[in-house]
């Protein structure tokens, strides 16, 4: 079939010369990472008229959130069976979407409700959205070098497999869940001094909706009982099922997650590896219910915490169970300390209906940096802390507050704004009580 265009074979021969193609990009805030910090910070920056660029070292959009499989989002909700909603903005857009996709499920537990969500939609979500908000993104992009003169980050340099790229911007947020961009830059940062263990998640489909499924506590119970028997790393887990659908996300995996390029690779198929035996476990230990799983798709290894910032301020657990309110919060949560320091398990110290933590702005700022801005993972905390404020809500959360604090920072700095004025701007997840999920 013809549609009007001639056939043309011929080519165009080429060789490499020694000029690299350079491309050059001047904007307003250049976020790096585009996970669901970075996507949350740069839609926030747009909605304020500013010209955004997005940077992420994958081929693709959305970060841990879609291609680790995150499968939830947790912290976004007050403790207790229905509690109220403590993020909103960005956050409503993306759950509308979500909810207009029937690809999200609220799960009201005993503690809490988390929202699981179907990783395909929540990708298109992310880049729909951005690309609407004129975000310009650069993907499959490594950084190599930041320009940093007294104390601010003028331009980062990046690597591509199409060429290098210089983005120079008035401000930055550093979303990339291992302070990247702060290190680059020669700032202070912090890194645990024990293992924290990431998880190798994965969605599987072909569960049998005629079986009724095992109850968590007993899943969890059963695994630790056989871990062993089939090589298992980790001594328990958990499945996040969709209620009617055939689909789940297992998490039943610990895989290291080192800061070396080939260490860290090799994780990737332990991770799998791990996944694999876990699967056989399921199918032998509930054959009526996981008789006939299969893997949909393998995750990225999951990152929980490997290097963040040392920042303005650090906050401590003993903050966080004491629910402490500082002078200048932007963001709050009541999520559990979920620390993953051992290889069998984790801890994990749950608190009461009443409890609100919060995340100060001073722990997102390097004291040696005036247009620099950390968002999530990359926070300063000790890694308890951070294991209660580092899940999506209150990342979502501190991304808004990053991009409004850097609008009204400008040229001049950060450490100089007015907090009164942010709080305003991020009043409603300090102080909003509604939003109860369905």
């Amino acid at each position: 079939m013809s549609y009007g265009r001639p056939i043309n074979p011929a080519t165009t021969v080429v060789r490499r010369s020694d000029e690299v193609l350079h491309r050059e990009l001047d904007v307003d805030l250049c976020v790096i990472g585009a996970g669901i910090s970075g996507t949350t910070t740069a839609l926030e920056a747009a909605k304020l008229g500013k010209k955004v660029a997005i940077i992420d070292g994958m081929p693709a959009l959305g970060g841990q959130a879609v291609n680790s499989i995150i499968g939830t989002f947790c912290g976004l909700y007050q403790n207790g069976t229905h509690g109220h909603r403590f993020t909103f903005g960005v956050v409503d857009e993306m759950l509308d979407y979500l909810e207009r996709e029937d690809a999200c499920y609220y799960r009201h537990g005993p503690m809490t409700t988390v929202v699981h969500y179907n990783e395909i939609a929540l990708s298109r979500w992310v880049e729909k959205s951005l690309d609407a908000a004129g975000v310009i993104p650069i993907t499959g992009a490594i950084l190599r070098e930041a320009e940093f003169d007294g104390r601010r980050v003028n331009a980062v340099k990046l690597v591509t497999r199409y060429g290098d790229v210089t983005v120079r911007a008035e401000g930055f947020a550093d979303c990339s869940g291992d302070a990247a961009l702060a290190y680059l830059a020669g700032l202070e940062c912090r890194e645990p001094d024990e293992k924290v263990y990431g998880s190798q998640q994965v969605v599987v489909e072909g569960l049998n909706l005629d079986a009724e499924p095992p109850e968590r506590d007993e899943l969890t119970e059963r695994i630790a009982q056989r871990a062993e028997d089939y090589g298992l790393i980790r001594k328990g887990g958990i499945a996040f099922y969709f209620p009617g659908k055939e689909v789940a996300v297992l998490n039943m995996t610990h895989v290291e997650t080192p800061l070396d390029p080939i260490e860290a690779s090799r994780m990737g198929q332990i991770g799998k590896d791990q996944v694999d035996r876990s699967i056989q476990l399921l199918r032998d230990e509930y054959p009526d219910f996981f008789g006939n799983i299969r893997v949909r798709s393998y995750g990225f290894p999951g990152i929980r915490q490997t290097r963040w910032i040392k920042a303005k301020h650090h906050i401590v657990v003993d903050e966080v169970v004491g629910q402490v309110k500082y002078d200048d919060a932007i963001a709050r949560t009541a999520w559990p300390i979920e620390l993953h320091n051992a290889p069998e398990g984790f801890v994990w110290e749950t608190f009461d209906e009443n409890h609100v933590h919060y995340v100060p702005f001073s722990a997102m700022i390097s004291p040696e940096a005036d247009n620099l801005v950390a968002v999530g993972r990359c926070i300063d905390g000790d890694p308890a802390a951070l294991s209660s404020v580092r899940v999506m809500g209150p990342c979502m959360a501190q991304g808004m507050a990053a991009a409004q604090a850097l609008d009204l920072a400008g040229s001049g700095s950060v450490h100089q704004i007015d907090i009164k004025a942010l709080q305003e701007r991020v009043s409603d997840n300090l102080t909003r009580t509604d939003g109860v999920a369905p």
